[in-house]
């Protein structure tokens, strides 16, 4: 059986940090990188005889990733939000994947939103992927993307059959927190690029997330809920212009 690096990048995960270490108990090293948490996330790693944990300072999201995968020890990666878990079928999935002799050198997993522990099943989240399963020495997080990275794979891809469950969203709180640190990644990023923002952007970016989100991929058939996360993300959207033009003034 060929061996599995599993790699998590932190930040204040204490109450995610232990599931997810025992739901990647089957990799032959675990590996965190924290970025200073400031409650227990480290703590509680480093009590796992399994885990090695490293500190690094947060700059960006692909900075982070390529720094974990810089430790990892062994081919075959299995990069792990720790608000992601792994079921049963996936797991018997991943471990056939690597010791097949026909493997492609990097998988797409789809992942199964869930808000408040129930699945949301719409969204614009129903198509929701991510490269999760990969080999090291054909892969690289690319340098352009600080938020919602991509990772360059020289060589084949496929994807998994069994969905990656994703515990995104536990309070209305913790995940606008969460999208408007993104907002501030992104507009960042924008700031790389020269983009100077104007009405448009203010306007009809973030509406058009609505909308988009809303009607065309099916939001309003979520309910509430629905409301609630199509109206976050569009905010996400909304928040990066303001500290856009605050760092384009710099």
């Amino acid at each position: 059986m060929p061996k599995i690096s599993a790699l998590i990048i932190t930040l204040n995960e204490a109450k995610n940090i232990g599931s997810v270490i025992k739901n990647l108990s089957f990799a032959n090293e675990i590996i965190v990188v924290d970025s200073y948490s400031e409650d227990d996330t480290a703590k509680i790693a480093e009590s796992y005889p399994n885990v090695t944990v490293y500190r690094n300072t947060f700059l960006d999201f692909t900075k982070q990733r390529n720094f974990a995968l810089s430790k990892a020890s062994h081919e075959w990666i299995l990069f792990l939000d720790a608000d992601e878990r792994i079921t049963k079928p996936l797991k018997k999935e991943i471990l056939e994947t690597v010791s097949s002799n026909h493997s492609a050198d990097a998988y797409y997993f789809y992942r199964k939103f869930m808000f408040k522990g129930k699945p949301l099943h719409f969204s614009g989240w129903q198509t929701d992927k991510n490269i999760r399963l990969f080999k090291k020495s054909k892969s690289k997080y690319t340098a352009e993307r600080l938020v919602h990275e991509v990772l360059k794979v020289e060589g084949s891809t496929s994807y998994m059959k069994h969905k990656l469950i994703h515990y995104s969203y536990s309070s209305y709180a913790t995940y606008k927190k969460k999208m408007i640190s993104y907002a501030a990644l992104k507009a960042k990023e924008l700031n790389q690029k020269g983009v100077k923002p104007n009405t448009f952007h203010y306007v009809v970016k973030p509406a058009f997330k609505f909308l988009y989100d809303y009607i065309v991929r099916l939001g309003v058939l979520d309910g509430r809920k629905g409301i609630i996360i199509c109206y976050l993300n569009a905010l996400s959207v909304y928040k990066r212009y303001p500290i856009l033009k605050e760092l384009s003034k710099k």
